[in-house]
């Protein structure tokens, strides 16, 4: 009777330790991981995120971001923005490193963040007194949808969030 126990709880306990490895496996996730990688100028540019969906939802009222709220710039984890040299962001220098990147809308105004704490899950640790650099941009609407959340980066140094019905381009150089 003993061993048809512990051989229970073992079974168990390895149903169990197969769905958190499942959990892992962020290829499988409804928003999945994303890179982009670029060289501008003598940097390299590298950014990592989740990619969520619309799914019918509309941005701002069901689906982040939220004006007056930190966003994580995506799902999951934090977005992680990676500069390999000094850069200029909207012509403020960050240094290279590797930093969460986080923006905040109010509006048509959207302020890109890059803040020391890259390692975070969303923005539920953010604070705004661990930013290393915030510049203001403008957001204007897409010529086409984006029905998953994408970041590109141009050779010329222009990073663009594109999100719904929503384009926000910052540079870097």
């Amino acid at each position: 009777m003993k061993h048809i126990i512990k051989t229970g709880i073992f079974a168990v306990c390895m149903a169990y330790t197969f769905a958190a490895c499942a959990q892992s496996d962020k290829a499988q996730r409804p928003s999945p991981l994303a890179t982009v990688e670029q060289k501008v100028g003598d940097a390299n540019i590298k950014i990592t995120y989740s990619q969520p969906s619309v799914k019918g939802r509309t941005i701002g009222k069901d689906l982040e971001p939220m004006d007056g709220k930190v966003w994580r710039t995506g799902a999951n984890e934090a977005t992680v923005f990676e500069t390999d040299k000094d850069i200029k962001v909207e012509g403020i220098t960050l240094k290279a490193g590797k930093y969460g990147f986080f923006t905040l809308v109010n509006g048509d105004e959207w302020t890109i963040i890059f803040n020391s704490k890259w390692d975070q899950w969303g923005a539920m640790s953010y604070k705004e007194a661990e930013d290393i650099l915030r510049v203001k941009v403008k957001a204007s609407h897409s010529k086409s949808f984006s029905e998953k959340f994408t970041i590109t980066i141009d050779p010329n140094g222009t990073v663009t969030l594109l999100w719904g019905d929503r384009s926000v381009a910052f540079r870097v150089k």
